[in-house]
């Protein structure tokens, strides 16, 4: 309940100014469909999962602002995001969609399809490291994705960095979802919630990785749970 509370006010810590953001800024430019999934998301016990809607808004630029076609996504539950970057990219576009578990991405599903973007996704039940190593395996793949995102384990996020430099086109970027971890990342750890432990350290590391690779440029942003967002060089 305490990880809940969190993460539901973003890390803004203010309901009021959370809420001020979202219905000024938010919630009038977002897509009929996308608050559709978005209240069925928010029935599901597991809800704190999705991608919150700031999130989105700013996914949604930067993949307009690249001109994304070719996307890379890991870790879908309902689909939120995922509806969110089919409905941004061309029709032509294509997403490869990875999780573990499909039937949370069922759930939304039907709203994918009512939007008329269901064929833009190439949805893969499966852990996404061995999925990422298949991609690589056919050189053609190398260089040729536009945008990847990622909110999945955060024990793997370094591991799946590795991989999808390989994938993603100079000039391309990959977003890191929960790289604040509902403001953990600066408690002291006998301080953290139970809930929260386990991923406060995996988070940490990936916050100084990315931070020392030169291979790409940053920008480590306090929306939602924290997202950084990297470009290719």
């Amino acid at each position: 309940m305490e990880a809940d509370i969190l993460m539901d006010v973003g890390l803004l810590r203010n309901y009021d100014l959370y809420q001020y953001l979202l219905e000024t800024s938010v919630y009038p430019r977002e897509a009929d469909y996308l608050k559709e999934i978005r209240a069925l998301t928010s029935t599901h016990p597991m809800a704190v999962m999705g991608t919150n809607p700031d999130s989105g808004q700013l996914m949604a630029l930067l993949l307009k602002l690249i001109n994304a076609k070719r996307t890379i996504e890991i870790g879908v539950f309902t689909g939120y995001s995922l509806l969110l970057t089919a409905l941004t990219i061309p029709e032509d576009g294509k997403i490869t969609a990875i999780d573990l578990d499909r039937s949370s991405y069922e759930i939304g599903l039907p709203i994918i399809k009512k939007a008329g973007v269901g064929h833009k996704i190439d949805f893969i039940e499966s852990a996404a490291l061995p999925v990422l190593e298949k991609l690589l395996e056919d050189h053609d793949n190398h260089g040729t994705f536009d945008f990847a995102f990622v909110d999945a384990d955060k024990h793997n996020y370094v591991e799946y960095h590795e991989k999808l430099l390989g994938l993603l086109k100079p000039g391309g970027i990959v977003i890191y979802d929960n790289t604040l971890w509902a403001g953990t990342v600066t408690m002291p750890e006998d301080s953290v919630p139970p809930v929260l432990l386990p991923f406060r350290k995996p988070v940490m590391e990936l916050n100084k990785y990315l931070a020392a690779d030169a291979r790409i440029q940053i920008c480590q942003v306090p929306v939602g749970d924290g997202m950084t967002i990297c470009r290719r060089l």
